[in-house]
C-alpha cells in the first residue's frame, strides 16, 4: 500500500511517498516554524495536498518534533522553536482534512524506528538510538517494541544531570544537563571561544589537525562517553546508535567506542556502538512503519521483514 510520510522538523518538513519498502517523489518545504503550530500545521495540509493529486496513499505517518503522545496522536510537549505548538491535536487536524488514518511520532523515535527496520538496528531487539545535533535526544527499544515510557516522553537523555555543579534550573532547565555538554551546539561554543570564525562541524574538521581543535573535541568526546556510561549501565542495551551529522567524522564514533568499554563493567562490554545509517531520511522511514506496528497485535517491530 501506498503511504503519505513526513517529517515535521524546525527548519524543514521532509515528505515522501512510500511503497514496497522504498521512498519515492522526496521533497522538502520550509517549516517556518517561527510562525507557529497553526502555521505549521496549514503548510504540513499543503504538502500533503501537493502529493494526493498524483497519488491515491491510504495512511499517512508524522513523524515531528515535540514530545508526542501516539495513541491520540498529538503534541504533549515543544519548545520555542516551533511557538503554540504543544497540545496540537495532529492526527485530528490531518485525518479530518484526508480522511485515512493518521499516525504520529516523536522525531528521534521515528528515526530510532528506521534505523531498527532499514538501518543500524537491524536485528536488534534491545538497543538505544540518540542523536547528537542542537541538543541531545533519544529513544530506547526493548524486545524489539519501542519504549515510550507512563506518558509517552522517554528517551529524554540530554536532561540527564552530569555537572550539578552547573545547576540552576529556576534560570535553565536543561543547565548541568547532558545536552549542555555532549550537542554538537555545545562543542562548536568550545570551538568559537578558540576562534569565533568556527560556525559549524565542517569548519572545525578542516582544522581538525590543529592541536587546540583535537583537544576541545577530545573533551567534547569525553562528555558524550560520560553519558553513554550511564546508560549502559542503567539500560544494558546490545548496540548504541549514534545519529547526527556530526557523527558522520569517521573519528568520532570510533573514539566514543575506544573510550566507553573500559568505563563500563566488564559483564557491559558486548555493547557495540553504531553510527545510524539512514542519514536525513529516517523520520521517513520510521514514519512509513507507524500503521504497520499500530496493527499489530504485539504492537512492535517485525524483525523477520
Amino acid at each position: 500500500m501506498k503511504t503519505m510520510v513526513l517529517d515535521i522538523g524546525g527548519t524543514a518538513i521532509k515528505s515522501a511517498i512510500f511503497e514496497n519498502d522504498q521512498l519515492y517523489d522526496i521533497r522538502e518545504t520550509a517549516t517556518q516554524a517561527s510562525l507557529g503550530g497553526a502555521h505549521v500545521m496549514e503548510t504540513a495540509k499543503k504538502v500533503i495536498f501537493s502529493y494526493k493529486k498524483q497519488y491515491n496513499f491510504s495512511a499517512i505517518g508524522i513523524s515531528t518534533a515535540g514530545q508526542v503522545d501516539p495513541v491520540h496522536g498529538r503534541i504533549i510537549y515543544a519548545n520555542q522553536n516551533i511557538p503554540g505548538y504543544i497540545g496540537t491535536p495532529i492526527r485530528e487536524i490531518m485525518e479530518s482534512a484526508f480522511q485515512v488514518p493518521v499516525y504520529v511520532e516523536n522525531d528521534v523515535n521515528a528515526a530510532a524506528l528506521g534505523e531498527a527496520v532499514y538501518g543500524a538496528g537491524r536485528g536488534e531487539s534491545d538497543f538505544v538510538c540518540l542523536t547528537y545535533g542542537t541538543g541531545v535526544g533519544g529513544a530506547m527499544f526493548t524486545n524489539g517494541t519501542l519504549y515510550h515510557g507512563s506518558s509517552c516522553s522517554a528517551g529524554e537523555f540530554g536532561a540527564m544531570i552530569l555537572h550539578p555543579e552547573d545547576r540552576h534550573p529556576e534560570m535553565d532547565m536543561f543547565s548541568g544537563c547532558y545536552e549542555k555538554y555532549a550537542s554538537t551546539t555545545a562543542l562548536i561554543r568550545k570551538a568559537q571561544a578558540y576562534d569565533p570564525s568556527i560556525t559549524n562541524g565542517k569548519l572545525l574538521f578542516e582544522r581538525f589537525q590543529e592541536p587546540p581543535i583535537r583537544q576541545l573535541t577530545d573533551q567534547w568526546i569525553q562528555e558524550i562517553v560520560y553519558g553513554l556510561v550511564s546508560i549502559t549501565h542503567m539500560l544494558n542495551p546490545a548496540c548504541i546508535i549514534l545519529g547526527g551529522g556530526i557523527m558522520e567524522q569517521p573519528y568520532i564514533p570510533a573514539r566514543i567506542e575506544e573510550l566507553l568499554l573500559p568505563s563500563v563493567m566488564s559483564s557491559f562490554r558486548q555493547v557495540k556502538i553504531q553510527k545510524a545509517t539512514l542519514g536525513n531520511q529516517a523520520g521517513m522511514l520510521g514514519a512509513s512503519t507507524l500503521p504497520n506496528i499500530h496493527s499489530s497485535t504485539k504492537g512492535g517491530i517485525d524483525f523477520d521483514r
